[in-house]
């Protein structure tokens, strides 16, 4: 089996725009690079017309170059060994692959070892949610994780003492890693499951919500997060840049959900709501 892989070339203030359009052609992993990012989809699982319109449709952005391949379908472990670093959040959490040995203890550790998903810690975002998390009380508390990917969200809220997690993500790979990444982690109250908010099994409410995806899908979800919290539940979002926050803002006050605080790294934000009621 092949994947389809798309490069593309672009300002990066433009991704997110555009990895959300792609996404809707059927795509399903992405992937930043240095100019730009990567699409990847299994097969040719996708819409070639929707793509070309999509081609069409932004001809005068600048600069913006498509590239399309095949490539087989992959385990990215063994690239990957080849250059990631265990990085520290905080000074207390440290974040390891399986292989890495440490001698000094942190307080927390997350061992993750990412297939075809991502969430690794090195990324803005995932430092950013991470960090937050270490200053919100889960103890005791219901967590949903929303895109969860890797899974490492999840796993940080059983270390920080949540009692139930649900985790959900639209790509098998990232499901079946998460759920490889719990069982390292020794984290058995995570339950991972695949599909969009609206097409999995969620009952309840909960106590927190962390979702590190991007900025269209956390607009579009924003009221379904809403509905899920209790009040006084916290909503826990990144995955979107500094310029993007006030738009984030904007649409959480029409569901009651209020700022209580906001973290910026290099050019990317984490954002902490409250459900007013």
């Amino acid at each position: 089996m092949h994947s389809t892989r798309l490069q593309v070339v672009c300002d990066p203030e433009f991704s997110e725009i555009l990895m959300a359009e792609i996404a809707e052609a059927g795509f399903d992993t992405f992937m930043e690079t240095e100019k730009g990012f990567e699409a990847y989809v299994e097969g040719e699982n996708f819409d070639k017309e929707l793509l070309s319109h999509l081609q069409e449709k932004y001809k005068h952005v600048n600069p913006l170059l498509f590239f399309q391949d095949q490539i087989p379908k992959q385990n990215w472990n063994e690239e990957w060994e080849k250059n990631v670093e265990p990085i520290v959040v905080d000074e207390s959490c440290l974040v390891r692959a399986a292989f890495h040995k440490i001698d000094k203890k942190y307080p927390y550790e997350i061992i993750i070892t990412p297939k075809m998903s991502f969430g690794t810690g090195h990324h803005q975002t995932t430092h950013l949610m991470i960090s937050r998390q270490m200053k919100i009380n889960h103890n005791g508390k219901r967590v949903m994780d929303a895109g969860c990917g890797t899974a490492i969200l999840s796993i940080m809220a059983s270390k920080l003492g949540a009692t139930e997690i649900e985790g959900f993500d639209i790509d098998e790979w990232s499901v079946l890693n998460g759920v490889e990444n719990a069982e390292n982690n020794h984290c058995s109250n995570i339950h991972i499951q695949q599909g969009k908010i609206d097409e999995v099994k969620l009952s309840g409410k909960f106590d927190i919500i962390l979702a590190n995806i991007n900025k269209n899908i956390l607009l579009a979800e924003m009221y379904q997060y809403a509905n899920y919290l209790k009040a006084g539940g916290l909503l826990l979002l990144s995955g979107f840049y500094i310029h993007d926050l006030e738009d984030l803002k904007k649409e959480a006050t029409k569901y009651h959900l209020q700022e209580v605080a906001h973290d910026e790294r290099e050019t990317w934000v984490c954002l902490l709501l409250e459900l007013k009621q």
